[in-house]
């Protein structure tokens, strides 16, 4: 076996604790220096070190540091000859890379932290990958080709060094492109239009109306469509995107795939990281599952069909190699599953309501909301989706008609504030009421949402996820009736969102409580809502909002507008999209079956 010692850099505290790491470990008791400080004089600047070659994987060290900051795993002696990046001593490490593939959509699937970021950094050139040896140690780019002879990654990896392949990468961090152009939006596109494409990518995004707009004056779905019709619009070999969904509706996600899939379609290799199940599905036509453990070190699969990657990810067991990474499977439940736990008692409810805003007018259909039931609201951005949230959640009012809710509500918002100064602990501790550990609330909400581990992080330096998860446990840990969520899965990796979406449906059902759930991933909102409120209009301008449905004729009449039908998946029971003009996708509109339960 082969050992990997990782140390989490923003958790190991020197100078907060006794160093226990050091004093128990067996090794250094015995006279050897298996554990150290990086800087034995300064223990204000030091981080505890790990002689990975010495070290004898008794995981003592694990259990006794206080904050939680070391991980000891043992690997296969063999994976070592497949490592293809580490980042230094004691830090995060991958082994296999995919290959693109000519004509077809190559996804990547994996939970945050995993390496997937890493893999496009260096299939696009941008990283050159290490083979494990970092430092002053660093193969030139003749031996990282050679090391990998006799593959398919080695002539990819030759082609990049010889700056024989052209990339075009829509990154992640659509945010940042504001800081790096301070034009409009069609400077920017015409400076990337290497194909005379952007007027046509512009349309098909629904980017006309903010053309000529200032690049930071865009919404984060509006820079995210032009992030992808930048990078489509240039004249290149290689395609990377980089999670485009994010910040987009569910018809704007669509058409993005559709955007990427028509690169493909014209002989183009692509390859997608992205936690949408239902996007990844639809883009796929191969796929890489990432495994390991998040900030620790990632697995590359090798290729598989879409299906069965997706299959193999829920099951958390790949079956050609026989490992399995998850002790546990996900599994989707019928539309009417837990309809029986839902009380007739109902907590709040509203008349036909009406709102207008700035040239924006809302009309709701009147509702209501029973113990017991998360209510799901979906439809395109711009509808009012937030502003009738908001008039639940108590924070507006309408113009007319009339709300009764005779409920606590614990509101957790689109956009979170990030500008908060104390550590985890404290703000869960606030939101609680009182200290956090030790509590009742700690093994019922923050275990569940494997938030323990940051309590001593500083809120405002965590990553999306991370803070998306601290927000949505905020939002439980308030003494309400009602949590009302808006948008819960953004940032999420698939696993969380999975995670997070069961979660919520147990301890609304457990405690008998009730949720409003805004959300535009439709596996999450499959998994989490009772039944469903649907929002339809012209965006921007006008939205209508029906009453409450049962799911199955809400997702109908929403995935009837999308004009797309859902299958179920025969072994998993997801929903997954129907190819358009498939057999299937014509059969299921010829009988207004739009979502099959």
């Amino acid at each position: 076996m082969h050992r990997i010692a990782v140390i989490d850099k923003d958790l190991c505290k020197p100078k907060n604790c006794s160093l226990e790491c050091i004093a128990f470990c067996p090794l250094n008791r015995d006279g050897g220096r298996c554990i150290t400080l990086s800087d034995e004089e300064d223990r204000s600047k030091a981080i505890a070190v790990i002689d990975e070659d010495i070290c004898n994987g008794c995981g003592i060290c694990v259990k006794k540091c206080p904050f939680e900051a070391i991980t000891i795993i043992n690997l296969a002696e063999e994976l070592e000859e497949r490592k293809v990046h580490q980042y230094g001593q004691n830090a995060f490490r991958l082994y296999n890379i995919p290959v693109p593939k000519d004509n077809a959509v190559v996804g990547l699937l994996g939970r945050n932290g995993i390496g997937k970021s890493t893999v496009l950094n260096i299939i696009a050139g941008l990283l050159k990958p290490n083979l494990g040896r970092y430092g002053n140690g660093e193969p030139s780019w003749d031996e990282v080709i050679e090391h990998f002879r006799g593959t398919a990654v080695k002539e990819h990896l030759k082609a990049i060094a010889e700056k024989r392949i052209r990339v075009a990468m829509k990154p992640q961090q659509v945010y940042l492109i504001a800081k790096v152009f301070n034009g409009t939006a069609r400077e920017l596109l015409a400076r990337y239009d290497e194909n005379g494409s952007a007027e046509h990518y512009a349309k098909r995004l629904a980017l006309h109306e903010s053309l000529e707009r200032y690049v930071n004056e865009l919404s984060g779905g509006e820079l995210q469509r032009l992030a992808v019709a930048v990078a489509a619009s240039k004249d290149v070999d290689l395609y990377l995107f980089d999670e485009p969904s994010s910040y987009n509706d569910v018809y704007q996600r669509l058409e993005v795939a559709r955007v990427i899939n028509e690169i493909a379609g014209k002989g183009k290799s692509v390859m997608i990281v992205e936690h949408d199940l239902t996007m990844l599905d639809y883009l796929s036509d191969y796929m890489h599952i990432l495994y390991g453990e998040p900030g620790a070190y990632g697995i590359v699969s090798d290729a598989m069909s879409t299906n069965t990657a997706i299959n193999e990810f829920l099951q958390g067991y790949i079956s050609t190699i026989n490992v399995r990474f998850r002790d546990r499977a996900f599994r989707f439940e019928s539309a009417t599953s837990g309809e029986d736990l839902i009380m007739e008692e109902v907590v709040a409810e509203y008349t036909r309501i009406e709102k207008k805003r700035q040239g924006f007018r809302l009309v709701a259909d009147c509702a209501r909301v029973r113990k017991g039931e998360v209510v799901g609201i979906v439809g395109a951005n711009a509808l009012g989706k937030t502003t009738l949230m908001m008039m639940i959640a108590g924070v507006d009012k309408p113009d007319d008609g009339e709300f009764r809710i005779n409920a606590r509500i614990s509101y957790k918002p689109q956009y979170l504030e990030q500008d908060y100064e104390y550590d985890v602990r404290t703000l869960l501790s606030e939101a609680y009421g009182k200290g956090i550990e030790g509590s009742s609330a700690e093994p019922l909400i923050v275990e569940p949402l494997r938030l323990k581990k940051m309590y001593d992080k500083i809120v405002k330096n965590l990553s999306g996820g991370e803070l998306q998860k601290v927000a949505i446990a905020s939002c439980l840990l308030r003494d309400a009736d009602i949590y009302a969520m808006d948008e819960p899965s953004a940032f999420l990796d698939v696993e969380d969102r999975i995670m997070i979406a069961r979660f919520i449906q147990r301890f609304v059902k457990g405690q008998g409580r009730s949720a409003v759930i805004v959300d535009h991933d439709m596996h999450m909102v499959d998994m989490v809502a009772d039944t469903l409120i649907v929002f339809t209009g012209i965006p921007g301008k006008e939205g209508y909002a029906t009453g409450t449905l049962s799911k199955r004729d809400g997702m109908n009449l929403f995935l009837k507008g999308l004009d797309i039908t859902f299958r179920r998946d025969e072994e998993s029971k997801r929903p997954r999209i129907n190819k358009m003009h498939s057999r299937l996708d014509r059969m299921q509109k010829e009988n207004g079956i739009y979502y099959s339960i």
